[in-house]
């Protein structure tokens, strides 16, 4: 049976410019995931790619056309050579992740083909987590859909910074310039609000080839370089080498009393021969002698490097223990928040405690408390007492044993851990740390005694500010209607009905309990700079008489971005 490329002179891969190995190490391997809602054609982009770059074999190739499933229109389904599942082929879904690898002359690829189904949500976050780049697949006859916002928004969790959206089967709709702008846009809008900047967008038909490894003849419209061009100079994270030393300990090697080595895989900083470091939970500081592989030792090791570690001092090393840095050190805790997936069929228990498995430390603990959960159509912040499966939330997370954690957006492997129910085993929810909580004890040794800023923040999803709508009857009670069913903790003030010279003593108040407040002025009111001063010009706004009325939609969405923390805008 052949294993090598298919040649095929109809099939060639574009070049960027010149490249050369050197090069492709330089621009080292990207991790990217496929996302998107069911049937918006996702495998069939990969297996587009794959064949198109000509990394798809003989035999895979053959096993493909000798199916007797063909679900596209044309002479060849594609989505097949991801879709290897039996159950796949026979639904015309993808049920589990799919790993694929290929390589062009400028960059190495690993892709996770993952499921759309929203019953399948869980795949999908499994095989993003580990991605540096996702391509977004829309439907251009459907447009932005449902399970298109949960997936983006799971991409965004999972600290996904580049975004491709890619608008598949333009052909069905003509190859429309204002369809894809319309959609384009839509996304956009949608990353915005995710607090995603690099968003890429790129009318595509994996079907047919147009605009996946090189620009296609019917967009003359568009401008940008094709998918896999565009994949091709997607910076990949390596920040990993310059952050804090984490080498979590997987297990103690003694084969006899002259070594003892502890074995694991360096997941953030570089490990050198001859450094200083530091094992929690003891707190010992030793050297480190030598780092030994199966090729002999090393002088350093890099992020992702397994090696067995032998230590200049005899100290207690055990499984599940952490080396570090002496001068970064991790967070040491019982309690902390995070952003929980739950993936299990069977709802969130309360009252049960789960195994929480944390890089090589397995611990017992429960959810203490559900913030809130998050609505993907709306991204809205609900309250919620109970998780049901693909339901995302914040939540405070309280174990047996202290954990040695980072947040997640610097440090993925320490900042990460997955909840498994003690008797099926099975894994029911997977988790982003956000940082410590804060203990009974710390919270009555605050020198402002009582509810802090923070929690107000957690609990209603937004922290303290006002919109002053002027001369705008009606305007200020539709805005304050729709705040409140979006779960904001929001009060109207109209100030032709309340004494003048209480207006900032009132704002001050409700500044204080975290409210969000609607200050209603049918006639110029002198006090509107003084309540601006009291809010501070970050968390003020403004709706002026003098400008044409804005739509309530642009109003809420500008301030769900404020309340986000992801940029400042005038209403």
């Amino acid at each position: 049976m052949s294993t090598t490329p298919i040649a095929d002179s109809a099939r060639q891969i574009p070049l960027a410019g010149p490249a050369t190995e050197t090069a492709s190490a330089e621009r080292g391997v990207l991790r990217f995931t496929t996302a998107g809602s069911v049937d918006d054609g996702k495998s069939t982009l990969i297996g587009r790619l794959l064949y198109d770059s000509q990394a798809v074999y003989d035999d895979q190739l053959a096993s493909v056309r000798k199916s007797r499933i063909n679900r596209s229109s044309g002479p060849l389904d594609l989505s097949l050579i991801t879709d290897g599942l039996r159950a796949e082929r026979e639904q015309g879904i993808t049920i589990d992740v799919a790993y694929r690898y290929f390589s062009t002359p400028a960059r190495k690829f690993i892709i996770a083909d993952t499921p759309g189904h929203e019953q399948y949500t869980r795949n999908m976050a499994t095989g993003a987590s580990t991605a540096d780049a996702a391509v977004i697949l829309i439907d251009a006859t459907r447009g932005v859909l449902t399970q298109t916002r949960r997936h983006a928004y799971i991409s965004s969790l999972l600290g996904i910074r580049h975004l491709a959206a890619a608008v598949n089967k333009m052909d069905l709709v003509g190859f429309s310039q204002d369809v894809f702008l319309r959609i384009a846009k839509d996304f956009q809008e949608l990353a915005g609000k995710l607090g995603v900047d690099e968003i890429y967008s790129v009318p595509v038909s994996a079907l047919e080839g147009d605009n996946i490894v090189r620009r296609s003849s019917r967009t003359p419209w568009f401008e940008g370089p094709a998918l896999l061009q565009h994949l091709e100079r997607v910076p990949v994270r390596n920040g990993l080498a310059a952050g804090p030393l984490r080498f979590p300990v997987q297990y103690v090697i003694r084969p006899d009393g002259r070594f003892r080595g502890f074995a694991g895989q360096v997941v953030s900083g570089v490990l050198k021969s001859g450094m200083e470091v530091v094992a929690l939970p003891s707190g010992r500081k030793t050297g480190v002698r030598s780092l030994v592989t199966f090729d002999g030792e090393l002088e350093s090791a890099q992020p992702g490097t397994a090696v067995t570690v032998t230590l200049e001092d005899e100290i207690d090393v055990s499984r599940g223990d952490l080396l570090l840095s002496p001068d970064a050190a991790p967070w040491v805790s019982r309690r902390f928040q995070a952003m929980l997936v739950w993936m299990d069929s069977q709802p969130f228990d309360p009252d049960k405690l789960y195994l929480v498995k944390h890089t090589t430390r397995a611990v017992r603990g429960r959810v203490s408390r559900i913030h809130y959960r998050v609505d993907v159509n709306s991204l809205d912040r609900e309250p919620a007492t109970a998780l049901n499966m693909n339901d995302i939330a914040a939540v405070e997370m309280e174990t047996t044993l202290p954990l040695f954690f980072d947040a997640y957006s610097q440090v993925r492997s320490t900042g990460s851990f997955i909840l498994i129910d003690p008797i099926s085993n099975a894994t029911v929810a997977a988790g982003m740390i956000e940082s410590p909580a804060e203990t009974a004890e710390q919270k009555h040794a605050r020198s402002d005694p009582g509810v802090s800023i923070q929690e107000r923040r957690r609990r209603f999803g937004h922290s303290a500010g006002a919109l002053w709508v002027h001369g705008r009857p009606g305007l200020a009670e539709l805005i304050e209607q729709r705040l409140f069913e979006a779960s904001w903790n929001v009060h109207l003030v109209q100030t032709d009905e309340v004494d003048p010279e209480r207006v900032v003593t009132i704002a001050g108040a409700l500044r204080d309990a975290g409210v969000f407040v609607l200050f209603s002025s049918g006639t110029h009111s002198p006090f509107r700079n003084s309540v601006a001063k009291v809010f501070g010009a970050e968390a003020f706004f403004d709706v002026s008489e003098n400008e044409p009325q804005p739509a309530i939609s642009t109003i809420i969405h500008k301030l769900q971005v404020w309340a986000a923390g992801l940029q400042r805008d005038a209403v």
